[in-house]
C-alpha cells in the first residue's frame, strides 16, 4: 500500500499558527521535507522545530534562490523522485510549505510532479496575507470590495493597470522593488494610509507608514496593504 503525501500549510512563522490538523499529520509522518535555500537553515523547518518529535527521515529540499525558474525546476525533479520512492515504499511523507500550500506555495510543484501517481492530501494555513492584515490591524476588503494580490516583481506599467482598477491591494515580494511600489501608489492615490510589514507573527514583526521604511533594509518576508478608501469599513 503506498504512502500519503501531506502538504502541510505551516504559517507565516509563528509555531502558534500551525492548524491542529497540520500539528497532528506533522508528528506522526515518518518523513518531513521542507523547502530550504542553497546555504543555511530552512526557515518552514524552523516554524515547526518545537513541534518535531525527533526520529523522522528529513528531506532539505535546497531551492536556488534565483530569477531564473530552470535550476529550481531541476530540484524539484529530483525531490519529486526521492519523495515518491518513501510513498511507493508505503511511507507518509508531509511537506512543509511557509503560509499556504496553494497561495504562492512552493508545494506546488511537488504536487504538479507526483498528483497523477500519489494519493496527496493539501492542508490549508495561515497565509502572510492573512498574517499581514492582522498585524496592521486593518481588515483586507469588505462588501463589493475586489481585493488585488500583486506580486512586486512585476512590470511598471502592468502594477500601474492594476492598481489603477483596485478598491483594495496587497504587494508581496517588495525587496528591491520597494522604490517603484511607492511611486507607484503615490500615482494612483494609494499612498495616504497605506502600510507596510515585514516578518510578520515574528518576533522581528515591524509594522510602518512607507515614509518610514528604509529601502535598503526591505526583506522578502515583507508586504504592503493599502485600500482606496483608506480603510475597507469606511
Amino acid at each position: 500500500m503506498s504512502g500519503t503525501l501531506y502538504g502541510l500549510g505551516v504559517g507565516p512563522g509563528d509555531p502558534e499558527l500551525i492548524t491542529l490538523k497540520a500539528l497532528r499529520l506533522l508528528r506522526v509522518a515518518p518523513v518531513v521535507a521542507y523547502p530550504a535555500p542553497d546555504v543555511g537553515d530552512s526557515f518552514a523547518r524552523s516554524i515547526v522545530a518545537p513541534h518535531l518529535p525527533g526520529d523522522q527521515t528529513e528531506i532539505a529540499i535546497r531551492v536556488p534562490m534565483r530569477v531564473d525558474p530552470a535550476p529550481a525546476q531541476v530540484v524539484y525533479d529530483a525531490a519529486a523522485i526521492e519523495i515518491g520512492g518513501h510513498l511507493d515504499a508505503g511511507r507518509d511523507v508531509a511537506v512543509l510549505c511557509e503560509g499556504d500550500p496553494f497561495f504562492y506555495g512552493s508545494f506546488m510543484y511537488l504536487f504538479g510532479r507526483l498528483a497523477e501517481r500519489h494519493r496527496i492530501e493539501v492542508v490549508p494555513g495561515v497565509s502572510s496575507l492573512s498574517a499581514c492584515a492582522a498585524a496592521t490591524g486593518l481588515p483586507l476588503a469588505a462588501r463589493n470590495d475586489v481585493l488585488t494580490v500583486l506580486p512586486a516583481p512585476l512590470p511598471e506599467e502592468e502594477l500601474r493597470q492594476r492598481l489603477r482598477a483596485a478598491d483594495a491591494v496587497a504587494i508581496m515580494k517588495l525587496r528591491r522593488h520597494f522604490r517603484k511600489i511607492v511611486q507607484l501608489l503615490e500615482e494612483e492615490s494609494l499612498y495616504i494610509g497605506a502600510r507596510y510589514i515585514e516578518r510578520a507573527t515574528l518576533g522581528q514583526q515591524r509594522v510602518l507608514p512607507l515614509a518610514k521604511v528604509d529601502p535598503d533594509t526591505v526583506p522578502y518576508f515583507s508586504m504592503i496593504l493599502a485600500h482606496r478608501r483608506g480603510a475597507a469599513w469606511r
